[in-house]
């Protein structure tokens, strides 16, 4: 049990190590763009000697030294589909990046939107030794958690304490040094497809880097898009990427829920390459330039020229109304919508203090996207950008770029997961934990 604990361990202080020589990079690798921002770090000092549980622990200064983005090779669906297209993706842009920031980066947090995400809600209650909270105790709430059957395949990204009780009180961030006679946990427990993880942490291997962190970017992007009230009160973060849609639900400013819809802005340029006969480029720049998903009597008489250099007179004087280009767009954008519809009424999203919605990621750029997404997911939506942080340039501020700046906030402001905690090796519920680790252990 020793090496469990040990693997489980390894990315955290390997995280530390990077911050504590100051400079560390995060990885965004989507479907559409990979972007790399290099991160020096100044720590700060935790106050009275004791650390926090929760989002405050471990909390650092940082600044955006070096940045950089590429269009994405080699991943499809949020996942590495080409191994050697994705490696030179991820070189150039950490190259880059370090180019930019003039000093060399061995260390990288990367984030996913692949590998299916599934939530899980545990709880566990023990008795408390000493009337005091101590580590030891919270240590085995955690692990007095029932393990569910995650299944074959499946591997833990994220397991955090969401909620503390002792007695009759709830909402505890931090239990330890309090009073009590029962201690009682709920964690969050987030499993993806193992064959994702080793993908991608294969990839970064090769690209000579070690991996020291991983994260679900719907739950970094939400981090990023969503204020501190929206955290606090309810909100979901739609992230809309160009492969897969995010989904994370936020609650008393931690992650609660996450999930993944298999559709994305690429498949609405795809409908446009195919409707329109025009190559995927000129498709996506379509898409860009007059897109929509909502029609007015003026886009009866706004013309689109659809110019191409095939030789063919006619097929290269082509023009289409922009009432024409929103009809092809917007089922697909509906259909987008209708699924995570779906996933946040599956979530119980209704049942939340508030349900405010925020739509990031590049797709969410779609003029008209947050009119049509407030009639199918609920009127109190709105359009959301990443967090301004130290040094990030202006071309890296927009709601493309939301998990990635929420990855640098996943890196200087971790919160607490299972594995941060000595785990009686007596109650460690090893049966359903085995599986659970395996990938981290393989890995490191």
């Amino acid at each position: 049990m020793t090496d469990l604990y040990q693997a489980q361990r390894a990315m955290r202080r390997m995280r530390q190590q990077a911050m504590d020589r100051g400079v560390i990079a995060i990885l965004d690798v989507g479907s559409s763009k990979i972007t790399c921002l290099v991160l020096r770090f100044d720590p700060i000092e935790p106050r009275g000697g004791v650390e926090q549980i929760g989002a405050l622990a471990g909390q650092s200064r940082f600044r955006v030294i070096g940045a950089a983005t590429t269009r994405s090779r080699g991943v499809r669906f949020g996942e590495i589909h080409a191994m050697h297209e994705a490696e030179r993706a991820i070189r150039t842009v950490v190259q880059a990046a370090q180019k930019m920031a003039q000093v060399r980066v061995d260390h990288v947090i990367a984030c996913l939107s692949g590998g299916a995400p599934r939530s899980y809600g545990l709880d566990g209650t023990v008795d408390v030794a000493d009337r005091m909270v101590t580590e030891s105790d919270v240590a085995r709430v955690l692990a007095a958690c029932d393990m569910p059957e995650i299944g074959p395949g499946r591997e833990v990204l994220h397991a955090q304490p969401v909620n503390f009780a002792l007695d009759d009180r709830s909402g505890l961030i931090d239990p330890r040094g309090q009073m009590g006679r029962q201690l009682a946990c709920d964690m969050h427990l987030l499993t993806v497809g193992e064959g994702a993880l080793q993908n991608l942490a294969h990839c970064i291997r090769r690209c000579d880097l070690e991996l020291a962190g991983l994260a679900n970017s719907a739950y970094v992007a939400g981090i990023s898009a969503l204020v501190e009230d929206e955290q606090e009160l309810g909100a979901a973060c739609i992230d809309l990427g160009g492969g897969a849609t995010g989904i994370s639900i936020f609650l008393k400013k931690h992650m609660i829920f996450a999930d993944s819809v298999r559709i994305g802005g690429d498949h609405v340029t795809a409908d446009i390459s195919h409707g329109l006969q025009v190559p995927m480029s000129m498709a996506e720049r379509i898409k860009t330039l007059f897109g929509g998903v909502v029609a007015t009597g003026m886009d009866d008489r706004e013309m689109i020229d659809l110019g191409g250099n095939s030789g063919d007179f006619e097929r290269d004087t082509r023009t289409i109304s922009r009432a024409e280009l929103i009809g092809i767009m917007r089922p697909r954008v509906e259909e987008i919508l209708e699924e995570v519809r779906a996933r946040l009424d599956a979530a119980g999203f209704e049942h939340l203090p508030s349900q405010r919605i925020v739509l990031t990621g590049g797709g969410s750029q779609i003029p008209g996207l947050d009119g049509l997404a407030g009639r199918i997911l609920g009127n109190q939506v709105r359009p959301g950008g990443p967090l301004r942080v130290q040094g990030l340039p202006q071309s890296a501020t927009g709601p493309g770029f939301a998990a990635s700046v929420g990855l640098c906030l996943f890196a200087a402001h971790p919160q607490d997961e299972w594995w941060d905690f000595e785990m009686p090796i007596e109650r460690y519920p090893a049966r359903s934990l085995k599986r659970a680790v395996r990938w981290f252990r393989d890995n490191w």
